[in-house]
């Protein structure tokens, strides 16, 4: 079982998030000059804003809740595959000191006993396989849902902005830093959650 910090957490939600523009107004407004987006005298006036979502990751109270829900669910599941572990190697290393004294009274009774513990660690290699696939079966949900939650978040948010685009940062290289909203849409987003759980 692998441990999962809430930076591979930030990580892989970024990872999700770069796939999507995150929103996208059809709102413009047209003014006159020349602009090399358009081969016409007018153009529509592009307003950019940028949010840190591995910022938004980290602080976001509903993020911060999947996380920690994320984290007792893997600790779980890693208790419950290490005691079946150490209780499989507890027998395993029982059966080899009774073969060593002899301790069987045929061939056949160590043959049954030894098909016996194969097949309990077949049973726990599957068992880690099927943990490890739910972990990661929860955390894509997981993601799924924190991304939903922002663009939901967003697209009211925009209604009153109305930005042409607003990008991750995750892929912006230089920005202006009067173009970050994430502190503002953080704020935004865990008033409406703290909102949502007190119903």
């Amino acid at each position: 079982m692998k441990n999962t910090s809430i930076v591979l957490f930030a990580v892989l939600f970024l990872s999700v998030a770069g796939l999507y523009i995150l929103h996208f107004s059809g709102t413009k407004s047209h003014v006159s000059g020349k602009s090399g987006l358009s081969g016409g005298s007018e153009s529509s006036e592009l307003s950019i804003a940028y949010i840190k979502v591995d910022s938004l990751a980290v602080n976001y109270d509903f993020a911060q809740e999947m996380h920690d829900g994320f984290v007792r669910q893997q600790e779980a599941f890693t208790k419950e595959y290490g005691e079946k572990r150490n209780r499989f190697e507890s027998q395993a290393a029982a059966f080899q000191e009774k073969v060593q004294r002899g301790g069987f009274l045929s061939q056949e009774r160590a043959m049954q006993e030894r098909d016996r513990l194969m097949g309990e660690e077949q049973q726990i290699t599957k068992l880690d396989q099927e943990l490890s696939t739910k972990l990661a079966q929860i955390q894509t949900d997981n993601n799924k849902q924190l991304l939903d939650s922002i663009m939901s978040y967003l697209k009211i948010y925009n209604k009153d902005k109305k930005y042409t685009y607003i990008l991750n940062a995750g892929e912006v290289l230089i920005g202006d830093e009067s173009s970050n909203i994430t502190k503002e849409v953080l704020v935004g987003l865990n008033a409406r959650y703290s909102k949502a759980k007190l119903k």
